[in-house]
C-alpha cells in the first residue's frame, strides 16, 4: 500500500477509503493502483510512500485479435 497526506483545508470524507473521514495533514494508506489518482491532485494530496516496485495491482494482458485464416488454393 501507497501513502499519501491530505494537505486540504478542512476534513473529506473519501468514498474509496470506505466512507473515511480523513483531517488536514492526516497520513492515508491507499491502493498502489489508485497512488497516481491521488497525487495527482497537488493542491489536496502530497505523496508520503510511492508503491514499491512489485506490488502495483495486476494489468490485465491485452486482448489479441484472431489471426486471419490463410487463403487456400483451388
Amino acid at each position: 500500500m501507497a501513502r499519501v497526506r491530505f494537505i486540504g483545508p478542512e476534513p473529506v470524507t473519501v468514498p474509496e477509503l470506505g466512507g473515511r473521514t480523513v483531517e488536514p495533514d492526516e497520513v492515508v494508506e491507499v491502493p498502489d493502483g489508485r497512488f497516481e489518482g491521488y497525487v495527482c491532485q497537488p493542491g489536496t494530496w502530497e505523496p508520503v510512500e510511492e508503491p514499491r516496485a512489485g506490488d502495483e495491482a495486476p494489468v490485465a494482458p491485452l486482448k489479441k485479435t484472431a489471426a486471419k485464416p490463410q487463403k487456400t488454393e483451388g
